[in-house]
């Protein structure tokens, strides 16, 4: 990282000047406070214990010395996270402002303690204490803000920018139950349940109450007399921050997660209370703190969409109006055609576009700029990742909505487009595209193309999906504004991912490269290449893997009741359930096998063993995604009750699949399932987590899967299935699943078992309208990629036999996934979006 700040300072690009008029108090970058003992930080924890958790070490309890600790960790990172937070305000260099829905940050107390430079120290202290460090550990509760993908990247994107020394701001929602908890019934069906995450004391999150703001919505607008425009809400809520420290690994900069939570400025009407109207006398406390309550409230009724609406506003408005406060400290009328120079933000999929037209309401309403002053700024300020291919991911609002709640920005979402129409007419678009393109249609608001003509810049996040993005999902967007588009591949941070989910493979690489360096310079991981000659060397790696899937057999048996072999191939696919990601295919092939090992068609000296985990979660109101998730759970009562097959084949779908469940499960992991249809997965970033954690990978050519076998080697990676290509000149010469269904005897008698009740107890209805989505629609070509699918299994099983050379392969795997550091993603965004740089010295 060292290295990637001299490059910045010989480009040029931190400016060591001044803004106009303002003095630069720039203050020396420190580490945490100096390192302590251990027997030091057992006298923070006991002091932490008594006079903020008010026990006695003799008293307290694990979940005690928890909060403890991690209060003490705070304490540590307090110093630098000041110094921080002045120099972004002093300095100049402009801060990044990441505006994202979900932030799913994993457990805190050991990710701090490693970038504090504690982990020694706390592990001794704990045990000094009388208590076992993995009961310390274990008392945090994961907060579940994010739902998958989306989430994890905002918090590997926040961690990195943080341990490149750049200032930046996470900005998103506290949900006081985050996603769901997710629960099996007897039947194998989800159970969606409150994730109770905030139930016990918090340690990490700050509530400033002295730096909220004010969000409001409905109402109506006026125009005044002078031809200027009003807005009149109809009501408000409170945003209050809670702000969380993201230290950054070795640069001695702190960075801030700041979650807004939804509070009402009427909580509670005395006089209705006293009229014995008990529940009226909190609704407008209800009405407000709903608005914080879950991530992605379903939404199929409109009741629901107002709901997303209102967070989406909610904590965009609160943010942009925390960053004009931040940058401009009392100033009545500051200077706000300086702030695209201030900070740059950054709107992580659609979630966040309604701060374009609330940027241009401020500049406008409040501050009293014209619009083509106001529009050069909002568009310097702005730029957009779309993170899907999917056309039903790009929200839509109905007009009717946005105008009832947030009126005055429907005229200003109309009048932006008015001028994009004019536009788009002055470069010769003709009137048919232009009514493609159109942000506002009369009925509807299209908030992707909203982004994409309000901001700076687009970009997808693989290079098959920026690709397609230009190509297919914004092709008239991007004829139009060529300049616009540009990629930026996905990472993953290797501190989380690798030091702290894989120490043996942590320590065997620093072995490896003889040092550690590689934790901030992933590309060093190339020195590993030569090794992977060294049989010695791939002996000790796969010495590391075994040992790591013991490790996660007793973690399944404690957490899940789960008996598993760790002497048999450990197959992971955990993901979102979607339909495009298919893990139907998954388990047809399961079912497939399970069939052939009854029937005695495969010898049973001819099996690979093998253990098939899933970890997903379905959308609540996903019909078909619930029924498969019960599928698969049922598949796994048949198969793993059943003695022919036992220590051949086994199936555990362990629940509520969350950080803590990945960081045991992908290091445990031999091969990994990455089986999207060709051109719907944007990027994914858990192919990167298990390629550097040393899984091979069967996948199709999709998302970052394209950039995985580029670099690790197309030997390296087993390829099934249709192209893009191939998969659109089906679609268009017309796709008949059930064609494939006949013509492959595996296959349906694949999905035979699944209609005749052979995993229902008899029940030929159970699955019925999963089957018949199978033979009539599918459409994410599940049946059609099968028998690929299939045969490669036999090229995996046979490289598997072979344990030195699979061991070998999964090394290079490693050895050549150092691109896919999310520092590097960071710094991409850095060259070729934000055009800013780390604080400098």
């Amino acid at each position: 990282m060292l290295t990637f700040v001299r490059r910045y300072l010989s480009r040029g690009i931190i400016n060591t000047g001044t803004y106009p008029g303002r003095k630069v108090r720039m203050t020396e970058i420190t580490a945490p406070k100096s390192p302590v003992t251990a027997e030091q930080f057992a006298d923070e924890i006991r002091e932490q214990l008594k006079y903020t958790q008010n026990v006695t070490t003799e008293q307290a309890t694990p979940a005690d010395v928890y909060v403890a600790a991690s209060k003490a960790v705070r304490n540590h990172l307090a110093d630098s996270w000041f110094k921080t937070q002045a120099d972004t305000v002093n300095g100049n260099t402009k801060a990044v402002g990441y505006l994202s829905a979900e932030f799913l940050m994993g457990k805190q107390l050991r990710n701090a303690l490693l970038n504090a430079g504690l982990t020694e120290q706390f592990d001794k202290a704990v045990e000094a204490l009388g208590f076992k460090v993995q009961d310390v550990v274990d008392a945090e509760y994961e907060p579940g803000l994010g739902n998958g993908g989306l989430g994890r990247l905002a918090a590997c994107f926040i961690d990195s920018l943080a341990s490149l020394g750049v200032p930046a701001f996470g900005y998103g929602i506290q949900y006081k139950y985050g996603i769901f908890k997710q629960e099996f019934d007897k039947d194998g069906k989800q159970v969606e349940t409150p994730d109770y995450w905030l139930a016990n004391e918090e340690p990490w999150g700050h509530i400033d109450y002295n730096r909220d703001q004010k969000v409001s919505f409905g109402g109506k607008v006026v125009e005044n007399a002078d031809g200027t425009k009003t807005w009149q809400p109809a009501w408000s809520v409170r945003a209050v921050p809670v702000d969380y420290l993201v230290p950054g690994y070795k640069s001695g900069r702190v960075n801030t997660l700041r979650l807004w939570s939804a509070k009402s400025y009427d909580e509670f009407d005395l006089l209705a209370f006293n009229r014995s109207e008990y529940m009226e006398a909190v609704t407008p406390q209800v009405k407000a703190e709903n608005i914080s309550k879950i991530l992605y409230p379903e939404d199929s009724t409109k009741v629901g969409k107002e709901l997303r609406l209102e967070q989406q506003y909610f904590f965009v408005s609160a943010s942009l109006h925390d960053a004009i406060r931040v940058f401009y400290p009392g100033q009545d009328k500051p200077d706000l055609t300086t702030f695209p120079n201030k900070i740059v933000f950054q709107l992580n999929d659609t979630h966040p576009v309604i701060g374009i037209p609330e940027l241009m309401r401020i500049l406008i309403d409040e501050y009293g700029y014209d619009w083509d002053t106001a529009w050069s700024i909002t568009t310097k300020t702005f730029n957009y990742t779309c993170h899907t291919l999917l056309p039903e991911a790009l929200e839509v609002w109905p007009a009717s909505l946005i105008g009832e709640l947030l009126p005055r920005h429907l005229e200003i979402i109309e009048k932006i487009n008015a001028q994009f129409e004019d536009e788009l007419k002055s470069k010769g678009v003709d009137k048919n595209t232009i009514k493609d393109m159109a942000i506002y249609t009369g009925d509807a608001v299209r908030m992707a193309y909203l982004a994409t003509y309000g901001g700076s810049h687009v970009n997808g996040v693989a290079e098959l999906h920026s690709q397609l993005l230009k190509d297919v999902t914004l092709k008239n967007f991007s004829d139009v504004y060529p300049d616009k588009f540009t990629n930026v591949t996905n990472g993953v941070t290797p501190r989380r991912f690798v030091k702290l989910a894989n120490p043996r493979l942590s320590d065997l690489i620093t072995e490896g490269l003889g040092t550690d360096k590689w934790l901030s310079d992933l590309e060093m991981l190339k020195g590993l290449e030569p090794l992977a000659k060294d049989d010695e060397f791939v002996k000790k790696f796969a010495a590391v893997k075994k040992a790591n899937k013991v490790d996660f057999a007793a973690y399944a048996k404690r957490e899940y009741g789960f008996e598993l072999d760790p002497n048999t191939m450990f197959n992971t696919m955990v993901k979102r359930l979607h339909e495009y990601k298919r893990q139907s295919l998954k388990i047809l092939s399961v079912i497939s096998t399970y069939a052939d090992i009854k029937s005695g068609k495969v010898k049973a000296e001819d099996v690979t063993p093998r253990t098939v985990f899933f970890g997903a979660k379905a959308a609540p109101g996903y019909y078909l995604a619930k029924m498969t998730i019960q599928l698969i759970n049922n598949v796994s009562r048949v198969v793993n009750n059943d003695p022919d097959v036992k220590g051949k084949l086994a199936v555990y779908f362990p629940w509520n699949y969350n950080v803590r469940l990945a960081q045991h499960l992908i290091p445990a992991t031999d091969l990994d399932e990455q089986i999207s249809q060709a051109g719907k997965e944007a990027s994914g970033t858990g192919n990167m987590k298990f390629a550097l954690n040393g899984a091979m990978t069967v996948g199709t050519l999709d998302g970052a899967n394209v950039e995985i076998r580029e670099r690790v080697g197309a030997e390296n990676f087993f390829l099934f299935g249709m192209t893009v290509d191939e998969v659109e000149k089906k679609y268009a010469e017309g796709y008949n699943p059930a064609s494939y269904y006949e013509a492959d005897p595996r296959l349906k008698h694949a999905i035979d078992m699944v209609a005749d009740g052979t995993f229902s107890n008899g029940d030929r209805n159970a699955y019925s309208p999963l089957v018949a989505d199978w033979l009539t629609k599918d459409w994410f070509m599940t049946l059609a990629d099968f028998s690929a699918y299939m045969d490669i299994q036999s090229e995996i099983e046979a490289l598997y036999a072979d344990e030195l050379e699979w061991n070998r392969k999964a090394l290079l795997n490693v050895a050549n996934s150092g691109y896919f550091s999310s520092d590097r993603s960071m710094e991409d965004y850095l060259e070729r979006i934000w055009h800013t740089a780390p604080l400098a010295d």
